[in-house]
């Protein structure tokens, strides 16, 4: 019996430490299920091992193997079955083996037990389980048998990461499974081995029957032995404690942050955009939505607030389709008994950098269960559940309630700093699935005295990216004048959008700096201070950031409060103000009523400077060389005797060294500029220098650059430079070649310039020194090609002409402006002058 016993040690003890790995990784889990799916695995590896120990060594493996096949199918079904999914098996487990890896590490934690975030660990623990049985129990090496389970080990604390704390009894407990494993298999006797003849025989000693003299020295090498193994283990212990000790209070890598977690594609990169296109096709059927259960007796009234809802002519937060503050879902009525439209949330846009307003949220793949987000201190937490069918909505955002706390029928990826979902697959249609969120609905009539956060947690929500035009910062500036509070300084900002412009389905697309300026300044006559709700949102958005509110833009849908039909007409865009305690707040800045919209006051409208221009814009000696060429020549003396044409040839010589003196000059300036332009600063200032160059190059040329081209065009222009010009203009015709001469060679391309100029503007900070290099290389052999093509005197103009000096003085910024000095823009807007 004792024997049994001991021989059931080291099995029982291999079972042990894989089941304590699984236990170690199921810390990030949902449920239990995943610790009791590898504890199976480590029984049924073990076990196949313990069964088959009488057969030949070669035969376990195949055996192990085709046990793990069937061991994994039954674990995948019941992991289907937990996570109610309704694919076929086949397809789920091919799905589970061919995406178990990157879905594990990309998993939203806590991490529901499904197929693919299963599969993976229970391979993994029978594989252990089979490599330490066999070295353990086969060839008798229990130490050697412990090193799969170890690695398994170290490999789920690796996994866990720093998502939770430390793991202290389990490691204690898996240690003491080692020692135990080895203490009852430390004797080589024959009481190992069940069935053994000599099972019960007393142990010999290994030495007995030596000489005393040869007893004593084996015994002494022994002694030197083990003493030289304690001294170099005191000594590791010296030398690499302070490092272990270090390392058990250092926060352990992610290994999360090497794998790339599901993206949007570029159509939801910025669904702002598609806000203008939908408005132009308003019968597209895009959604199907259920009826909404909570909705179906008598809504509860809104909750009493100093701010009215937006639709009964009033301003303050936006409350359609709840009654609360979040305005997105949930019962509520408008004027008349009507209810409001359900608000479906697609997307939170919190970034801009001034020319784009984008999602810039982190997804991770999630289950059913989604992490609860906490609600705000006194708000009333409703429950809304709904059904939607896909139809001819695309990309890969997922409309929803928000926020949402299950979803069921389709696999999807969550983002809990927006709350926002994602199908990784991308949205197909008949694709149908139902989401039950959790509305919050914070007291209203906080807002009046609430305060908004400041400092880097809300750094993001503040950025504007590059400097808002002037206009704007002005109209940002007065309307937070006298309005303290940063509610006030909302509802200032919703009242003058709603009152003074008006929305249309045909406005064109675009929210960057000029076309916002343009939507708020630019001449009604030509199409000015219109737009969607893209432009409204925008523009509340940006106010408020200049007015130091945080903000960020939301798109969605307001869908039917009985269900049905969700169309592209239904697609809209709102702002949304982070107030403390209360969270994200929206507000209506659209039009309360189809009233002519009142003009833009005066004070509002940007007015030319009046102060008149500095010294350094006046002209320089070096600037206008004629200018110095007059000088006024000495008055003749009747009484010294000096004949007049010594007099005039004096004044010639004078004007004649004045006039070489500035062209000197101008040369010289011209030289450093260029030096300056494409040597000095980042690789930003470069390519701007290098821009530089180009366009004067072609403004002397006599062909300047008309100011509504991009850098793309500005290249095909730049390319035909030598083309006769438009008519109305004269230009003296190059001599034709002689017979057998070649004509002039074609223009060196600008391609590497218009990337880098492109990159400034787009991709802050992405231009590098070899880039800026190839650009600077590009201008100069553009602009020297572009000379040597011009008649004699124009090329010694072309080295003396100080226009370069002086076109670019007011040039601020280290990118250049609009048109023929501004990169290649996303999309041309107009401007208000046209």
């Amino acid at each position: 019996m004792v024997r049994w016993l001991r021989a059931a040690v080291a099995p029982l003890a291999l079972i042990g430490l894989v089941a304590l790995a699984g236990l170690a990784l199921g810390r990030i889990y949902a449920d239990a299920l995943l610790a009791q799916l590898v504890a199976g695995a480590a029984i049924g590896s073990v076990g196949v091992s313990v069964a088959v120990r009488r057969l030949p060594s070669w035969t376990v493996a195949p055996l192990s193997v085709l046990a793990l096949a069937g061991y994994a199918v039954w674990a995948v079904r019941l992991a289907a079955a937990h996570a109610a999914l309704t694919d076929p098996l086949p397809t789920v487990l091919t799905d589970a083996l061919t995406n178990g890896i990157p879905r594990l590490l990309t998993a939203m934690i806590p991490v529901e037990p499904t197929p693919d975030t299963v599969i993976v660990p229970v391979v993994a623990a029978w594989l252990a389980g089979l490599a330490g049985a066999e070295l353990a129990l086969r060839t008798g090496r229990v130490l050697l048998g412990c090193l799969p389970p170890v690695l398994l080990y170290a490999g789920a604390l690796y996994v866990v990461g720093p998502n939770e704390s430390a793991v202290g009894r389990p490691t204690l407990v898996f240690a003491g499974l080692v020692v135990v494993a080895l203490a009852a298999t430390a004797r080589p006797d024959a009481a190992a081995v069940p069935g053994s003849a000599t099972s019960d025989a007393a142990p010999v000693a290994p030495d007995a029957g030596l000489p005393a003299g040869t007893r004593a020295a084996v015994r002494g090498r022994a002694l030197l032995g083990l003493a030289a193994g304690l001294a170099v283990l005191v000594g590791m212990v010296a030398l690499v404690g302070p490092w272990v000790s270090d390392k058990v209070s250092a926060t352990p890598a992610d290994p999360r942050r090497y794998v790339q977690p599901p993206q949007v594609d570029s159509l939801d990169e910025s669904p702002l955009n598609r806000i203008s296109g939908w408005a132009l096709d308003p019968g597209q059927r895009l959604l199907e939505v259920s009826p909404d259960p909570t909705v179906t007796g008598s809504p509860p009234a809104p909750r009493p607030s100093t701010a009215t809802p937006a639709d009964d002519g009033t301003s303050g937060p936006e409350t359609d389709g709840s009654g609360g503050p979040d305005g997105d879902a949930g019962p509520g009525k408008g004027a008349g008994g009507q209810r409001r439209p359900v608000r479906l949330r697609l997307a939170v846009l919190p970034d801009f950098d001034g020319v784009t307003w984008r999602v810039g949220a982190t997804y991770r793949n999630a289950g059913r269960v989604l992490p609860t987000q906490a609600a705000s201190p006194g708000a009333e937490v409703r429950e809304v559940r709904q059904e939607i069918r896909v139809e001819g909505l695309t990309g890969r955002l997922l409309p929803a309630v928000p926020t949402p706390a299950t979803v069921s029928g389709a696999r999807v990826a969550f983002d809990p700093a927006t709350g926002t979902l994602i199908r990784p697959e991308g949205l197909s249609p008949g694709l149908r699935y139902s989401v039950t969120s959790q509305v919050q609905l914070p007291d209203l009539n906080l807002l009046p005295t609430a305060d908004t956060p400041a400092g880097d947690a809300v750094a993001r929500y503040l950025a504007v990216g590059a400097a808002a035009p002037p206009e704007i910062q002005r109209l940002a500036d007065q309307l937070a004048d006298g309005n303290g509070a940063a509610y006030d300084r909302a509802v200032a900002i919703e009242d003058f959008l709603a009152e003074h412009y008006r929305q249309v389905p045909d406005a064109p697309s675009g929210h960057a700096y000029p076309n916002l300026s343009f939507f708020l300044f630019g001449p009604r006559d030509r199409g000015g201070q219109v737009g969607t709700s893209e432009q409204f949102a925008a523009s509340f958005a940006l106010l408020a950031r200049l007015t130091g509110l945080p903000s960020r833009v939301v798109v969605g849908f307001d869908a039917p409060a009985q269900g049905g039909t969700v169309t592209a007409g239904d697609a809209i865009a709102w702002p949304e103000i982070l107030f403390d305690d209360l969270g994200w707040v929206p507000f209506n800045p659209l039009p309360k009523s189809r009233q002519p919209p009142r003009p833009v006051e005066e004070d509002f409208t940007p007015k030319p400077p009046t102060t008149p221009p500095s010294t350094s814009d006046a002209p320089t000696p070096s600037d206008s060389p004629t200018a110095s060429a007059t000088p006024t020549a000495p008055a003749a003396d009747p009484h010294r005797g000096v004949s007049a044409p010594v007099v005039a040839g004096g004044a010639g010589g004078t004007v004649l060294l004045v006039l070489m003196a500035a062209a000197a000059t101008v040369a010289g300036l011209r030289r450093a500029q260029r030096k300056r332009r494409l040597t000095r600063g980042g690789p930003a200032e470069r390519i701007t220098g290098a821009w530089y160059e180009v366009t004067d190059a072609l403004r002397l040329a006599g062909r300047p650059v008309p100011g509504h081209l991009s850098a793309a065009e500005v290249a095909r222009f730049a390319a035909g430079a030598d083309e006769p010009p438009p008519p109305g203009r004269l230009r003296r015709a190059a001599p034709p070649p002689r017979a057998g001469q070649a004509g002039p060679d074609p223009l060196p391309p600008l391609d590497d310039l218009v990337a880098g100029v492109n990159s400034l503007l787009f991709a802050p900070g992405a231009a590098d020194r070899q880039q800026a290099l190839r650009a600077g290389d590009q201008a100069v052999a553009y602009a020297a090609a572009l000379r040597a093509h011009r008649p004699w005197w124009r090329r010694v103009w072309w080295s003396l002409h100080p226009g370069p000096l002086r076109w670019h003085r007011r040039r601020a910024g280290p990118a250049p402006a609009a048109g023929s000095r501004a990169p290649d823009r996303a999309q041309k807007t107009p401007t208000p002058t046209g």
